[in-house]
């Protein structure tokens, strides 16, 4: 029988902050908690984030929870999700009100966003010192399920946790390099999709805590391995219905314009989905990162990827962010920058007609740095007006100071900063 509720929403830092409050209590539909939550840094400093009300006394704000509730994978305890609230109107830094306003832009044009995300995660074990290390697989390989991608058998108990946990899972397997792996959670409505997405990476983390490992989202945990994202797939329903990415087996004008608008608003994106000094190792020519400003249809070299093969289940996909990044946050961003695109008639680019590894028409590509990555937001003024200036705003402020933080790091001390959290 529930006796508890854990409450959670996603911070700037991509950390399930919450509470276990009991389930009575929970039912009041209200949870208070401090607004410096969101000036606060990783390791712990409190810092003048705009609207954490750092200066202001720490002011509360409460998270107005859903009337559903999640099925927890902690004995005895239920999921309780919501979004932020001051004074009974959103609260500007929550990622998932910005999503759900993304949203409603979109449902305003009749469309309706449908999200599939593709997560890529790494484990790691640790050595007789308690030192964290690569997971020992040497037998694995590329789409590789059984034993010898996991001998421990994490990904099994990752599969019964969600299927109990009611998180739909669409496929796992071994991912490119040795304990690499791929989780891929089946198309929902943009919320909910990103809902389960915050549940699953939360989950995953702590089950592998249980059996002695390390899960980790981190983008370039291993320098000379390949790096794990987080792909943005999408689509939209019209008010029948109907998939409108490419009702005719051909990309329709809203896909065009959804195109136009994540290339045109392609180096301010990566200050919104790329959030962390690693996700740079991770972003660079010659990859299936995201890195050019470029399209193709069916192509892992660019960075947005349209899908047409079948009317029913084509799509778009993004392939920029990574698993350190508010997922809801992320959506948000890829949503706004292509109705942009559709409602300032920005003109799609060529398509990429080279292999992307050793040839690439495109010229623009992500900024080399996490700081430049902020400035680009920070000047690009029709996105962060989009996504919302005061969200855009704190992330850049919270996220310069940790670049400051970490600029004279070697790769295994910013790797070491971030991995007890990614």
């Amino acid at each position: 029988m529930t006796h508890r509720t854990r409450v959670l929403f996603c911070d700037l830092l991509n950390l399930p902050r919450g509470k276990y409050i009991p389930t009575d209590i929970a039912a009041g539909g209200k949870v208070g908690f401090a607004r410096g939550v969101f000036g606060t840094t990783f390791d712990r400093d409190l810092i003048p984030v705009p609207g954490a009300g750092v200066f202001d006394g720490l002011p509360d704000m409460e998270l107005a929870l859903d009337g559903a509730r999640h099925s927890g994978w902690q004995a005895d305890t239920e999921i309780a999700l919501g979004t932020l609230q001051t004074h009974d109107a959103p609260f500007g830094l929550c990622g998932r009100g910005r999503l759900q306003a993304a949203v409603a832009a979109w449902q305003a044009r009749g469309l309706s966003p449908k999200v599939g995300l593709e997560l890529e995660a790494y484990v790691f074990q640790q050595d007789a010192d308690g030192v964290w290390g690569p997971y020992d697989t040497p037998g694995a390989f590329v789409y590789g399920t059984g034993p010898q991608n996991d001998p421990a058998g994490l990904m099994d108990a990752l599969w019964s946790t969600a299927a109990a946990a009611g998180l739909r899972i669409d496929s796992m397997n071994g991912e490119y390099d040795n304990g690499q792996f791929e989780l891929t959670l089946q198309f929902d409505d943009a919320v909910a999709a990103c809902d389960a997405a915050f549940l699953f990476k939360t989950m995953a983390r702590e089950v592998a805590a249980g059996l002695g490992l390390l899960l980790t989202f981190l983008p370039k945990p291993i320098l000379d391995r390949g790096g794990s994202g987080m792909h943005i797939n999408f689509s939209f329903s019209d008010e029948s219905g109907a998939n409108v990415i490419a009702p005719d087996g051909v990309l329709s004008d809203v896909a065009k314009g959804c195109i136009a608008g994540m290339i045109h608003h392609h180096e301010g994106l990566a200050g919104l989905l790329a959030t962390t000094v690693n996700s740079y190792d991770r972003l660079g020519p010659a990859s299936m990162a995201g890195y050019w400003a470029n399209w193709a249809d069916d192509h892992r070299l660019v960075t947005v990827r349209s899908c047409v093969t079948s009317p029913k289940s084509a799509r778009l996909e993004h392939r920029m962010a990574d698993c350190a990044t508010n997922p809801y946050l992320a959506v948000a961003a890829v949503l706004q920058a292509s109705l942009l695109g559709v409602e300032n008639g920005y003109a799609i680019p060529d398509a990429e007609d080279l292999d992307g590894l050793e040839n690439v028409r495109a010229t623009r590509h992500v900024p080399s740095a996490l700081d430049r990555a902020l400035d680009a937001l920070d000047a690009d003024k029709p996105l962060r007006m989009a996504v919302g200036e005061e969200i855009c705003d704190a992330l850049i402020f919270l996220k310069q100071d940790e670049w400051k933080r970490l600029q004279d790091k070697s790769v295994d001390e910013v790797r070491d900063y971030y991995l007890p959290f990614v």
